[in-house]
């Protein structure tokens, strides 16, 4: 009977990718990593330096353990570590997702020099006074007048949208974009509520908030019939 093999190596245009094994033990993992690595060394002349991608599959490692495998892999000549991959998440990992993708729902006046942040979406019921500043780590929503500062998508979320009652805001930021104050005369004549995105230009446009029905159609989470 053939014996089965807890490690597997395959080459990529990138470099390798190791299939780990997730149902033996970690202990037999390492021996056997340790000898197919050893087995496949290649010339000592080569500078070359390989990526390695390693996928443990559903096996939980914990930092220590991936120190481990990290520092097993670069002894052998000529690889180096870029990535470990697992399918399993951890509960620091599902409570940072949880906070991110949660709407938090603020009632209160952003005052100058106060700095309001929260890891997902910002439903804010009231002012952003100038000198004030929103930060999201998704979307801002304000049901009030935006003279501040509003930061929204502030961890690479270039999707995010800011909407205000009065869009009227000394700065607007969504991820890496900024755009200026608009011109305040212009802006007092208008009395719908707005909305601010990152266009195909990777600029911040301004506009009326109906275009977010097909700009971001996934701002609609609500699954239930019509």
């Amino acid at each position: 009977m053939k014996k089965r093999q807890n490690v597997t190596i395959k080459g990529t245009k990138d470099g390798i990718v190791l299939h780990l094994d997730d149902s033996c033990s970690y202990e037999e993992l390492k021996k056997e990593l340790d000898e197919k690595l050893s087995a496949n060394q290649t010339n000592e002349g080569e500078r070359h330096l390989t990526p390695v991608k390693v996928d443990v599959g559903n096996r939980y490692l914990n930092d220590a353990q991936r120190e481990e495998i990290k520092n097993l892999i670069r002894q052998k000549k000529n690889l180096v570590v870029d990535d470990i991959e697992s399918n399993v998440v951890t509960r620091a990992e599902v409570d940072k997702l949880k906070a991110e993708n949660e709407v938090v729902t603020v009632s209160r006046i952003i005052r100058s020099g106060q700095v309001l942040e929260v890891p997902g979406d910002l439903l804010l019921i009231g002012d952003v006074n100038p000198g004030g500043t929103v930060i999201a780590g998704g979307n801002i929503f304000i049901m009030g007048s935006l003279k501040g500062i509003a930061h929204a998508g502030v961890f690479g979320n270039d999707q995010a949208v800011i909407t205000a009652s009065s869009m009227q805001p000394a700065q607007l930021r969504i991820h890496d974009c900024i755009n200026r104050a608009p011109d305040k005369a212009q802006n007092a004549e208008k009395r719908e509520m707005e909305c601010a995105y990152i266009d195909d230009n990777h600029q911040i446009i301004v506009d009326r908030l109906q275009v977010l029905i097909n700009l971001r159609p996934n701002l609609n989470r609500f699954e239930g019939g019509h």
